[in-house]
């Protein structure tokens, strides 16, 4: 095993498989973002979603997805010559994966591409034990989507993180309160199809638990962009409580701690999870 890649698996406490694959995915999309670094693609964009909030703010859940926004409109923006830049980054650190850019006929606003990567050939490399690796299917893949808005609602600010696995480097990423911005877009505007996606009420409980302000600004154009508000409505903190309340009473919250546990090494505080919990962690919403 590569001498970096092994000092990133000694971060967790794997024991089964499911913590080996979560391992795994972790450490591919840190390296994808090594990648994406020595490309100066943070040149021309920033990190948000919930692997920012993991890997950049210390969110204690597994995330899937590399979401990331153009610091400003580009829709001729295409992300070909960097998902190349993190396959070789990937191959580097001994991993085999492919990274194909996913064509979109009409064009969107989203320009996408998949890591896809052979679970068991990587589990070797990283030297999962044999009595584990017998449990995953030879045709199993890890696939980590990352995706960039071309053209990303305004008002939002932006910092310089850094990693220093596997090897020290910056990333630029919204601030706390933007990011808290585009999850309470994603909590009370997400389409479902299916399963409620518990990760956005997990992580409402983790922005709030640590005095996070939401930037109203930011989520107001987020909201606006996507003809989420009515056209001469102004978000206020006072209609945004009001807004997450009845999204409460919508909530199947059995359903949404499903979508959750699996991302989770302590599930313990899903147990306090219902409609007076979520109404009374709303309380202490605060905004700038």
């Amino acid at each position: 095993m590569n001498d970096a890649v092994k000092a990133m698996l000694n971060r967790y406490r794997c024991a089964g498989v499911n913590d080996y694959e979560n391992a795994l995915k972790e450490i591919i999309q840190e390296i994808a973002l090594l990648g994406l670094w020595r490309s100066k693609f943070f040149e021309r964009s920033a990190f948000y979603g919930g692997s920012a909030l993991r890997i950049m703010y210390g969110l204690d859940r597994f995330s899937e997805d590399l979401d990331f926004s153009l610091l400003k409109p580009d829709k001729s923006f295409s992300l070909a010559s960097y998902s190349r830049a993190v396959e070789d980054e990937l191959k580097s650190f001994g991993f085999s994966a492919v990274v194909p850019v996913k064509v979109k006929t009409p064009e969107t606003n989203m320009d996408s591409a998949f890591i896809k990567a052979g679970t068991l050939k990587n589990m070797i490399v990283i030297e999962v034990p044999e009595a584990l690796s017998k449990k995953i299917h030879k045709g199993k893949l890890i696939k980590v989507k990352f995706e960039i808005d071309k053209n990303p609602p305004g008002e939002f600010a932006t910092e310089t993180k850094y990693l220093f696995q596997p090897i020290p480097f910056s990333v630029n990423t919204y601030t706390l309160p933007c990011l808290f911005a585009g999850k309470l877009h994603a909590l009370l505007c997400r389409a479902w199809t299916g399963r409620v996606k518990g990760r956005d009420w997990y992580d409402f409980v983790w922005f709030i638990g640590r005095n996070v302000p939401v930037n109203l600004r930011h989520l107001e154009k987020r909201m606006r962009q996507a003809g989420d508000i009515k056209e001469k409505e102004t978000l206020t903190k006072k209609n945004l409580e009001q807004k997450i309340l009845e999204k409460i009473d919508a909530v199947d919250f059995l359903d949404a701690r499903k979508d959750v546990e699996n991302f989770l090494k302590d599930r313990s505080s899903l147990k306090l999870w219902g409609r007076e919990y979520f109404k009374s962690v709303c309380e202490r919403l605060t905004a700038e």
